[in-house]
């Protein structure tokens, strides 16, 4: 919550400083804090499941396939929806 909190915050004032879409920016800053949530090995929720029976690094590698393909296909998205890629 604290990335979201400090980046939408951020991208809000550069999204009307730049004249860019707003839902959008917003977008890649949830989607961002996710991802990095399901990827990263110091994650608050990868360290609660770490507290529990699972073994922390197999944890991380289990969810890196999932995150790094909802990862490449919102890219995707983006750029098409910001008209890069047609």
């Amino acid at each position: 919550m604290g990335t979201f909190a400090i980046m939408i915050a951020i991208e809000f004032s550069m999204a009307q400083t730049l004249d860019a879409n707003l839902y959008l920016t917003i977008a890649a800053a949830l989607g961002g804090g996710v991802f990095g949530d399901h990827c990263s090995p110091i994650s608050d929720t990868t360290i609660i499941a770490s507290i529990s029976a699972c073994d922390h690094i197999d944890h991380v590698k289990t969810q890196l396939p999932y995150a790094l393909t909802a990862g490449g296909i919102t890219a995707v998205i983006y750029l098409v929806f910001l008209g890069i890629v047609l």
